[in-house]
């Protein structure tokens, strides 16, 4: 109930807050252009990593390696992209946190951390063909 809560209520609340000021500083049709600008750069730049993932996950597969790492950044990639073409500034950080290497690398090194601490407690279990 928690994460429905801030999905739907509190994240559009600061992102309405966020247009607003911004709005107010920049202008109404600034603040418009750059929400269209986030959204098609964003998307732009989603689709080009979401390529080179796709490459190395078909290079894993070839080789035999489970392509775990490249799963994570596939789903990150897609979350993110899901995030930059929802108007606002905050999903827009966010958005691009994802999609972004470096900040994905840290995001993805957290997310790792959290799937492993599951699974030894048991909450995940994994099934072996």
């Amino acid at each position: 109930m928690g994460w429905l809560l801030i999905l739907f209520i509190v994240v559009p609340a600061i992102e309405i807050f966020f247009l607003i000021e911004v709005g107010a500083v920049i202008g109404t049709m600034n603040t418009i252009m750059a929400i269209i600008a986030t959204g098609v750069l964003g998307a732009h730049y989603a689709r080009q990593q979401g390529i080179e993932v796709l490459t190395r996950l078909q290079r894993s597969m070839g080789e035999g390696k489970p392509p775990a790492g490249e799963l994570i950044d596939g789903a990150m990639l897609l979350i993110g992209g899901a995030f930059l073409v929802t108007p606002g500034f905050v999903t827009d950080a966010a958005g691009f946190a994802l999609i972004l290497p470096f900040t994905r690398a840290l995001i993805k090194r957290q997310v790792v951390e959290f799937i492993r601490r599951k699974i030894e407690r048991g909450d995940i279990q994994i099934r072996r063909f």
